[in-house]
């Protein structure tokens, strides 16, 4: 036979039950406005860079070659293909060697010195400032080869870069589900086969993620290519020679005393973050379906 609640009780828990509702409601509301405030400098910058440089957008910012300084026309195709063209070379030294040693102490020997010195020293690197890269590169490429050129550049991004993509990717693969490797391992499936088949296509959404953002901070770096492919007035040629890029051509209109170059370096920066906008969408839509 139940016994009824007496109301005293009933009165402190319907009490109580109230206070935790409001709590939740309160503090719901808190992160909802907290979230709004992290992307007004987002939106703010991205209204600055339209207003500013959205009148001069034309075909001819992505075909021509930049006007003399002091001079009007002109565009800064180069720096675009040079952009590009350095991101693609360190993508291509930092994307291999990233993921390979993320596989490594993650899969192989996640408990070993070498994991754990891998680890800290990749941590460290995401600390140092980026000229530090720059350096790096220039004593081991632009002094050796006796010239600035664009492989310089892109050697100084892919050291840049190599940490980002190592610590995310290892992430990555320990966010897969410890499940899926043991019915591998129950069916027969070799390390090799388990990794290659089961886990990195279940890791690569993510994988590409910290890739993205890898690319997104290399793309507009300044310090590291002045220090190691410079700028050039003309069209890429070869990785051997010096390059231009959108990030020191932004550097060096903005600091010119002609209003025309400095409206084309807010260009450039539109222009730069539309780049970087565009190939983490185009990633998102390739590799990233189901997230």
């Amino acid at each position: 036979m139940s016994h009824p609640i007496p109301h005293f009780f009933q009165h402190n828990h319907n009490k109580t039950a109230f206070g935790r509702l409001l709590r939740n409601h309160l503090l719901t509301v808190l992160c909802v406005f907290l979230s709004c405030i992290t992307i007004v400098p987002l939106f703010s910058l991205l209204y600055l860079l339209f207003k500013k440089g959205g009148s001069f957008l034309s075909l001819s910012i992505f075909t021509e070659l930049p006007a003399s300084p002091g001079l009007e026309g002109g565009g800064f195709g180069n720096a675009i293909l040079g952009t590009l063209m350095m991101v693609g070379i360190a993508t291509f030294f930092s994307g291999p060697i990233g993921i390979l040693g993320a596989i490594f102490i993650a899969e192989y020997a996640p408990l070993s010195r070498l994991a754990r010195t891998v680890r800290f020293v990749a941590k460290l690197l995401t600390g140092i400032p980026s000229i530090i890269c720059g350096a790096f590169a220039f004593a081991m490429i632009v002094l050796t080869t006796g010239h600035f050129s664009a492989l310089a550049g892109g050697v100084a991004l892919a050291v840049l870069m190599l940490p980002t993509i190592l610590i995310t990717s290892e992430l990555a693969l320990l966010g897969v589900s410890s499940s899926y490797r043991d019915a591998s391992y129950g069916l027969g499936a070799t390390p090799f086969q388990t990794i290659w088949c089961i886990v990195l296509p279940e890791a690569l959404p993510a994988m590409m993620r910290g890739m993205m953002l890898a690319v997104a901070r290399a793309a507009g770096e300044t310090a590291p290519i002045l220090f190691t492919a410079l700028f050039s007035q003309g069209w890429p040629r070869s990785i051997l020679e010096p390059m231009a890029s959108l990030s020191v051509l932004i550097y060096n209109f903005s600091a010119l005393p002609y209003p025309y170059q400095v409206q084309m370096a807010w260009t450039a920066s539109l222009v730069l973050v539309g780049m970087v906008t565009g190939i983490n969408l185009i990633a998102q839509w390739a590799f990233c379906k189901k997230i």
